[in-house]
């Protein structure tokens, strides 16, 4: 009995805090909401000063978890995401500068009225408040996204993947240290380093005001089924590549191999070709060399079989994100059947078309219900950087907003303020109400 008491004191303590620990969080971000865009600028640089600062440390600490992880059998993909050497450290700092040198997001104003004679109605854009990102692999996105919580005026609580816990850890003991130096709590960027504290995470809903996680559909899945915080969901990352009839061989040759092998641990790598069976036979051979040339295992369907040699494509490979150099290759009748796949499998995450007929590039975009929709271009420009955001908390495939790749426009709300001189709603109600004058200023 005297055990079980102790247990259940030490889980209470841990839960404990954890609520303290983001409460913290939630002062600092209170605090952070009311800094000028140059006091946060501030914090962006003596953050990026601190990681250069830190980078051998960084650098070995990742090169622990690599090892470990090689160890450990972890999947390939997730290796791949894991690493971080001394040149993805250098392109993550350029992009925590790039942060700083963005408009501020906090403080625009949407709408500005006068409801009448002295009461103005404005709107403006604020912080979300604590952000909660919970993500595989990847520490670059450490940087990433403490970054942009910043600028934003948010604070956020960190959760990385066990596999990824050395690196984290001296990514946020270098933020915290950058942070010191400012007039910047170190305590609005804070890190979570176990499954459990990620359950207690998921309860807290008074500190929190927004869940993302960055990983598989049944793990964001899991996220949104075990919290009453509002979930922005990175689910997963089925991409196609349609090359219709139309298509430009060399424009679609290139296009395919960029989107499967620049980055294939990507979420934005394609992971399905569809071709119009028009060119089917004379198209498949030429990009198939060049696939295979990169390594790329290629399963098709009977019909892609029939002129090309792979591995026989099953059901369950329509449905897959490999994150690896494996591609699914259908052959499909036009293109309302490769629409029709899309449809079926697609994940809502990046579509791409690739042909020279102008009115079906037109009809893709228009039709195909997706994030990102791109014509004649790799689906590897899905991406916060690429798109000018700076950097990216993740990438959203709900359809409401924000959608895509998810910067700082994602990372705020707004509010109504009006100011008044002591008006009441009953002078506008009645038979002698006032009336408003609803005028835009």
């Amino acid at each position: 009995m005297t055990a079980l008491k102790i247990n259940e004191t030490s889980e209470q303590t841990k839960e404990n805090s954890l609520a303290i620990a983001a409460q913290k969080t939630q002062r600092g971000a209170r605090e952070l909401a009311g800094f000028s865009s140059e006091v946060k600028n501030q914090a962006i640089e003596a953050i990026a000063q601190a990681l250069e600062d830190h980078a051998p440390e960084i650098i070995a600490a990742n090169q622990a978890d690599c090892e470990a992880a090689a160890q450990e059998g972890v999947a390939g993909a997730l290796q791949a995401r894991l690493k971080l050497d001394a040149g993805k450290l250098k392109a993550a700092i350029a992009g925590v500068r790039d942060v700083g040198r963005l408009p501020d997001p906090v403080g625009a104003v949407q709408l500005h009225r006068e409801l009448d004679t002295d009461l103005v109605l404005t709107r403006l854009s604020c912080p979300l408040g604590v952000v909660g990102v919970i993500f595989e692999s990847r520490p670059d996105a450490v940087m990433q996204i403490s970054s942009l919580a910043i600028k934003s005026g948010n604070g956020v609580i960190l959760k990385g993947g066990r596999e990824a816990v050395r690196s984290c850890t001296a990514l946020v003991k270098a933020i915290h240290q950058g942070l010191a130096s400012t007039q910047v709590s170190p305590d609005v960027v804070q890190l979570l380093t176990t499954r459990e504290e990620t359950l207690e995470l998921l309860s807290l809903d008074q500190y929190i005001d927004l869940i993302i996680p960055r990983g598989s559909n049944a793990f964001v899945q899991f996220i949104q089924s075990n919290t009453q915080i509002p979930v922005l969901g990175h689910a997963d990352g089925i991409c196609h590549l349609y090359v219709d009839r139309g298509a430009d061989f060399t424009k679609a040759i290139n296009v395919t191999v960029d989107s499967k092998i620049q980055y294939p641990a990507a979420c934005n790598a394609i992971e399905t070709l569809l071709v119009h069976a028009d060119i089917a036979a004379d198209f498949l051979p030429l990009v198939a060399a060049e696939l295979t040339k990169h390594g790329v295992e290629l399963r098709g369907d009977d019909r892609t079989q029939a002129i090309i040699p792979t591995i026989p494509a099953t059901e369950a490979d329509w449905a897959m994100e490999y994150s690896d150099l494996i591609l699914a290759i259908k052959v499909v009748d036009d293109f309302n059947h490769a629409l029709d796949h899309i449809s079926a499998y697609g994940s809502k995450h990046t579509e791409v078309i690739v042909t020279e007929d102008v009115a079906i590039a037109q009809t893709f975009l228009k039709q195909v219900d997706a994030a990102g929709v791109f014509h004649n271009c790799s689906s590897r420009f899905a991406d916060g950087f690429r798109y000018g955001f700076g950097a990216e908390v993740g990438i959203s495939t709900h359809k409401l907003p924000p959608r895509g790749p998810v910067g700082l426009e994602g990372l705020v709300t707004y509010k109504y303020q009006l100011v008044g001189n002591g008006q009441m709603v009953a002078s506008y109600t009645g038979a002698a109400a006032k009336a408003f004058l609803h005028r835009d200023l």
